[in-house]
Formats: structure tokens, C-alpha cells, sequence
């Protein structure tokens, strides 16, 4: 509702939604989504929805089923904290997901640190090879921004960008 209430000329906002992984196990997840598109109106492309990638690997078959279907109706997906679990490039290779949100653990402190530079490249690059966008978690600097650039990261997420601030949205 929040993204159909908005007027004509904020067409192109488009809106994350952090999935938990019980998410993924409600039967109704998929129909709720469904109803809403078509009570809305909404382009599906612009909703993204976010899952961590410990959340995933859960219950990986599950989750990537409903991945798929997800994205079948056009929504975007984003594995969300990437980096920060075990065998994270097995998963980034078997989840079809549009954007890959690298861990704040490897941003915080990139421009001191020749070791964090080369992860997140490397992250980058495969990333691009797989035909998924990178998202830097946790910028709070211009010049992390110029190192992002640099590197080859897609999009930034942090306070240099903006706060985040509390939305009210309707029950239902």
C-alpha cells in the first residue's frame, strides 16, 4: 500500500522487504503477495525482497523454491548479509537472486584495509560473472563511497546515504 499511495511523480521509489526465514515456511506468503500486486496496482519490479543468507541456507531447497516463484511475479530478491556465513559462494551460485548485499563486516573499514579491499573485489567480480548487482552494507563515508566505485560495487546502503526513519504503514 505504502508504494500505491505515493503520488505519479514518485513512480520510480521503489521499496526493500526483509523476509525472516519462517517467511518461507508460511503457506500464505506467496497468495498474500499475489493479492496484493493485483489489489495494488504496483509494477512487482519495484519491490525487492531481502533475505539473510544464514536465513537461506535454513532450509535452502524451501527457500530457494519460493525465490523463484517470487521473482516469477516479476519482484527482485536480494541475499542480504552476504560474506557473513559458511560456503557463501556455493549459495550466491544456487539462489536466483538479483542483488547481492555484501556484510558490513567487510565495508566498516575498507579504506585502511588492503585485506577487506581484495574480499569485496573478489565478491564484486563474481557477483558480475553470476548476473547479480552488488549492494555495500554499512557506508558512512564519501570516501568509502570512492573506494566502492573503485572496486566495482554497484549500489551503496549507510548513514552517508541517509538515516533510516520509521514509516507507518497500514495493517494490512
Amino acid at each position: 500500500d505504502f508504494l500505491a499511495n505515493l503520488p505519479s511523480g514518485m513512480s520510480h521509489i521503489s521499496l526493500a522487504i526483509n523476509l525472516s526465514s519462517m517467511a518461507f515456511q508460511d503457506e500464505s506468503l506467496l497468495p498474500a503477495i499475489k493479492e496484493k500486486l493485483e489489489l495494488t496496482w504496483v509494477d512487482a519490479k519495484r519491490i525487492t525482497f531481502e533475505i539473510t543468507e544464514t536465513a537461506a541456507v535454513d532450509n535452502f531447497e524451501q527457500t530457494r523454491d519460493m525465490i523463484m516463484k517470487i521473482r516469477a511475479l516479476g519482484c527482485k530478491f536480494a541475499l542480504d548479509d552476504f560474506g557473513a556465513g559458511f560456503c557463501s559462494f556455493n549459495y550466491l551460485k544456487s539462489f536466483p537472486v538479483d542483488y547481492v548485499k555484501i556484510d558490513g563486516q567487510f565495508i566498516r573499514n575498507l579504506i585502511n584495509d588492503d585485506t577487506d579491499q581484495v574480499l569485496v573485489k573478489s565478491m564484486a567480480e563474481i557477483a558480475r560473472k553470476l548476473g547479480k548487482k552488488t549492494i555495500a552494507e554499512f557506508v558512512e563515508t564519501p570516501e568509502t563511497i570512492s573506494k566502492l566505485k573503485e572496486i566495482g560495487i554497484d549500489f551503496g546502503q549507510g548513514y552517508v546515504f541517509g538515516k533510516p526513519e520509521p514509516t507507518l504503514l497500514p495493517n494490512n
